[in-house]
C-alpha cells in the first residue's frame, strides 16, 4: 500500500468563515452555544490524544485494530490516548478497549438537546487534549467535527469524509480551522483499507489493512444455550436490510435436521413476525434470545457459536472479530465500504453473500421499494441456496478442524 495518503488543504476566506453561506438553522442554533465553550479558557496543561467515535458497534469494530497504531503514530503512551465513543456500546468499552481510556456520550441527546450538548463540550473542553483524532470517513459535522472543534487541540488530524452538496458548508468550515485533513481514497474504499492509510499518512511508513479482531472474554453462554450452536441475527435498525424473516425460519428447520441448535438473537424492537417465529419455538432445540440479551451476553453468545448468520450490521462484524464462523448477508447500498472485506483481509471463517444489481450504490435510498417495512430488492434477491452453501462450508471446516 501506498506508503502516504495526500494531506489536504482546505481554505475559506475570514468573512466566510464569520458568517458562512448554505449551513442548516440546527448550525447556526448549536455553533453559539459550541463556541461559548469552544473559547473558554482552558487552565490545565493539555495532553495525551483524543480519538472521537461517534458511530455504531460495527464501525467501533472495524476501528479498533487501527487504535493500537496510534502511540507510535503520534508519540504517545497508551494511557494517554482516549476514546471519545457511544453510550451504545459502553458495556462492553473496558474490555474491548482494555488498554485504553474510553469516555462515552449519548449521541441522539447530544445531536438533539442543547443543555445535555452544552454538558458534553464543557466536559471534552476542560479535557484538554494536545492531539486530537478523528479518522471515519462517514460521520457527521454537527457531532464528530463539532467535538474536534470544542476540544481546541493544537493539533487536529482527521480524514477528508463524505461530504454531498447538504453537508459540503459544515465540513468545510470545520476542516478550514487549520486542521490536518487526509484523504483516505475515493468512494467506495474500504473502512478497512482507510484506517491503513490513515496511520500511513500520519508515519509516513507502509501499513497494511487488518482484518477486525477483538479480545473477549472467557465465559459461556446463558445455560438454556447448550450444546453445538449456529446464531441466527435476523434484525437490522434499518428494515430494508433484514433477510426476509421468512427465509431465517427456512434456515433454522434446516439447521435443526444438521442436528444443530438455533439461537435466535437481536434487539427487542427487532422483534417482528411472531406468528413466523412461534411455530419454531415448540421445538427445544430452538432458543429465542431476542431482546433477551445484554450487548456483552450477545458477544459471549457469539464467541461460543459453531457459526453465526447475520444480515449486514453491527454484530456481524463483531462475530467475525471474534473469531467465529460467520456468513453475511450483503445488500448493494453502499457495497465495498463495510461488507464484503476486500480480498487479502478477509478473513477464512467469514463468507458474504450477495447478488449484484444494476443500481448498486444507492447509499440504501432505493427506488425499487414500495414497502419501507420491506426487504431491500438486493437483500431479498440473495437465495437460500446461496446462504446454505455458504453454511456448509463453514460448518464443514468446523467439523474437520
Amino acid at each position: 500500500m501506498n506508503a502516504c495518503s495526500p494531506r489536504v488543504l482546505i481554505t475559506t476566506s475570514a468573512f466566510w468563515r464569520l458568517l458562512p453561506q448554505g449551513m442548516r438553522r440546527r448550525w447556526w442554533l448549536f455553533r453559539l452555544f459550541d463556541s461559548l465553550v469552544r473559547h473558554w479558557p482552558v487552565s490545565r496543561g493539555r495532553r495525551g490524544i483524543l480519538v472521537i467515535r461517534m458511530d455504531g458497534i460495527g464501525d467501533m469494530t472495524l476501528f479498533r485494530n487501527s487504535l493500537d497504531h496510534y502511540a507510535n503514530a503520534f508519540g504517545v503512551a497508551a494511557n494517554e490516548i482516549t476514546v471519545l465513543g457511544c453510550d451504545s456500546w459502553s458495556s462492553i468499552a473496558s474490555e474491548v478497549f482494555d488498554d485504553y481510556r474510553v469516555i462515552t456520550i449519548n449521541e441522539h441527546r447530544y445531536a438533539r438537546h442543547l443543555g445535555y450538548r452544552l454538558k458534553v463540550n464543557i466536559r471534552v473542553r476542560f479535557f484538554a487534549p494536545q492531539i486530537t483524532v478523528s479518522d471515519a470517513y462517514f460521520r457527521r459535522a454537527l457531532m464528530s467535527d463539532s467535538l474536534a472543534w470544542v476540544a481546541g487541540a493544537p493539533r487536529t488530524v482527521v480524514a477528508l469524509p463524505y461530504i454531498n452538496e447538504r453537508t459540503r458548508p459544515e465540513y468545510a468550515w470545520y476542516m478550514s480551522q487549520g486542521w490536518e485533513v487526509i484523504d483516505t481514497g475515493a468512494y467506495p474504499a474500504h473502512e478497512l483499507v482507510r484506517h491503513a492509510r490513515f496511520i500511513a499518512a500520519v508515519t509516513g511508513q507502509s501499513v497494511l489493512p487488518e482484518a477486525p479482531a477483538i479480545t473477549w472474554r472467557d465465559r459461556s453462554p446463558p445455560a438454556k444455550i447448550a450444546g453445538p450452536y449456529v446464531v441466527l441475527n435476523p434484525g437490522s435498525n434499518e428494515y430494508g436490510r433484514r433477510w426476509p424473516l421468512a427465509e431465517y425460519v427456512a434456515l433454522a428447520s434446516w439447521l435443526r435436521a444438521r442436528d444443530l441448535r438455533v439461537v435466535f438473537v437481536g434487539k427487542a424492537e427487532e422483534k417482528a413476525c411472531d406468528d413466523l417465529l412461534a411455530p419454531l419455538l415448540k421445538d427445544e432445540g430452538i432458543v429465542d434470545m431476542i431482546g433477551q440479551s445484554t450487548l456483552p451476553e450477545l458477544f459471549d453468545i457469539m464467541r461460543g457459536a459453531d457459526l453465526v448468520v447475520s444480515n449486514d450490521t453491527g454484530p456481524a462484524h463483531v462475530a467475525i472479530a471474534l473469531g467465529t464462523k460467520t456468513v453475511v448477508i450483503v445488500g448493494g447500498g453502499h457495497f465495498g465500504c463495510f461488507v464484503p472485506y476486500p480480498d487479502g483481509v478477509a478473513p477464512g471463517h467469514a463468507k458474504f453473500v450477495y447478488r449484484r444489481m444494476d443500481c448498486y450504490h444507492c447509499f440504501w435510498r432505493c427506488h425499487k421499494r414500495d414497502d419501507p417495512k420491506a426487504s431491500f430488492p438486493c437483500v431479498a434477491a440473495v437465495s437460500i441456496d446461496q446462504v446454505r452453501t455458504a453454511c456448509t462450508a463453514l460448518l464443514d471446516s468446523v467439523n474437520t478442524a
